[in-house]
């Protein structure tokens, strides 16, 4: 890893960029998928499903005895696992429902605010490299909670052209409606547009490589929303001389093997802990199936040392990172200051991997910087808010003149007049 010390603020910018690709290097291929999608669906999907995962599948829609049968041949260990973890998603998910708000503004006004689901949205699951059937509890349960009509996945096949059977296992208990064998980019475009096949969606979610997040930006210019820009994962720790330099060592490692594109940073105000945790990291690596991927994703990262906390919290609230781990004999002092983080683990004994699966909070999280204006998914994320308004003849009383006033001196004289007749009809009253 790269070890930076006490490096200059005006210097962090370039010291805390992410080493992806820009959106222009990928936009172009996406284009020309989504605009083959738009005009041939089903016809392109099975293009590009052959193309890029090589297999031809004639039909793509998994059937609900497939699901069934292949979820029934994952390993019982597993199926309590993941029983587990759905459980302590939906508590909190759960928890996250507030009420009607209603509010009388004036006499005889009367304003209030309900929130309704999403009717159609799309969940996107990687399925390559690490098949994420987690990802399926983090959407899908809170989607149901809402109470969304409509949950349609979307995962691509293997080689033999068939979804994970633990994602199907996910898919079937967290009362997903429609699966997909459909991967990468024609995914996000079939659910941007529909096809004879794919149902067209409203709101798409899910991580994915940096071709579909670019996908999913694409299609908010087709009227289909998205969760945020979420793209290669990240994860940014925060220790000190109390921290446990193995335990740091083996988050960073979590991470670094999501993919070659990861990034992971340590910030600390301790010359010496920067040291175990790289040989903790040396070590570790050599017993990692995926080291080849993590190993790159390491060489892309960094060492910080910095003199005090004070630095630290700033540097990292300019990074904004996805995930956040403190480890610190002063962890208030971050947990109070932090203004730009995804997710934040605090704690020896608080592994990000925690939130990745079973804690109960939502593991869909904003990386790229984004986290300094968008938050993770939750219930909210799968729920419209819409306000309402009922105006008496009271009510149009005291607030008419009002409106009649700011309406003239906007020039709308059409909005004036709606509210002059009322207030005419009302003079005998």
């Amino acid at each position: 890893m790269n070890k930076i010390y006490n490096p200059e603020k005006d210097s962090w910018s370039t010291l805390l960029s992410r080493p992806t690709q820009t959106v222009e290097d990928i936009e172009a291929t996406v284009l020309e998928i989504f605009n083959e999608v738009k005009q041939k669906g089903d016809v392109a999907i099975e293009k590009y499903t052959n193309l890029f995962d090589g297999i031809e599948l004639k039909n793509i829609q998994v059937s609900a005895t497939e699901i069934s049968e292949k979820g029934k041949t994952i390993d019982e260990s597993l199926k309590q696992a993941i029983l587990l973890a759905k459980n302590n998603i939906e508590k909190f998910h759960k928890a996250q429902k507030t009420s009607k708000i209603e509010v009388e503004t004036a006499v005889g006004v009367n304003c209030w605010q309900e929130k309704r689901p999403i009717q159609k949205v799309g969940i996107y699951i990687p399925g390559g490299t690490a098949p994420l059937f987690s990802t399926v509890l983090m959407l899908a349960i809170p989607a149901k909670l809402a109470g969304c009509s409509e949950i349609v996945l979307c995962s691509p096949p293997d080689k033999e052209g068939n979804i994970n059977p633990a994602i199907l296992y996910a898919a079937e208990l967290c009362g997903v409606t429609k699966v997909y064998k459909v991967g990468g980019i024609q995914a996000i475009a079939g659910m941007t547009f529909g096809t004879e096949t794919i149902p067209q969606v409203f709101k798409i979610f899910g991580p994915g490589n940096q071709f579909v997040t670019v996908a999913k930006q694409l299609a908010t210019k087709y009227g289909v929303a998205i969760d945020m820009p979420a793209g290669p994962s990240e994860l940014l720790v925060v220790a000190d001389d109390t921290s446990n330099a193995s335990f740091v060592a083996s988050d960073l490692l979590s991470q670094a093997e999501h993919g070659s594109d990861s990034q992971v940073i340590l910030v600390s105000t301790s010359k010496s802990l920067i040291d175990k945790v790289e040989s903790e990291i040396e070590i570790q690596i050599e017993d990692l199936p995926r080291k080849a991927m993590a190993q790159k994703a390491i060489d892309n990262s960094k060492l910080i040392y910095v003199d005090n906390d004070a630095i630290a919290l700033n540097l990292i609230n300019q990074y904004g990172p996805e995930h956040f781990i403190i480890c610190t004999e002063n962890e208030d002092f971050y947990i109070d200051g932090i203004q730009n983080a995804g997710s934040i683990f605090i704690g020896n004994y608080t592994p990000e991997s925690a939130g990745d699966y079973a804690s109960g909070t939502n593991h869909t999280l904003p990386t790229n910087g984004y986290a300094k204006q968008y938050s993770g998914v939750n219930l909210d994320s799968f729920l419209k808010s819409m306000t309402f308004q009922k105006v008496t003849k009271t009510g149009i009383k005291n607030i008419g003149n009002a409106i009649e006033i700011m309406a003239s001196a906007e020039g709308l004289q059409a909005h004036k007049n709606a509210v002059t007749l009322r207030l005419n009809s009302l003079k005998d009253e």
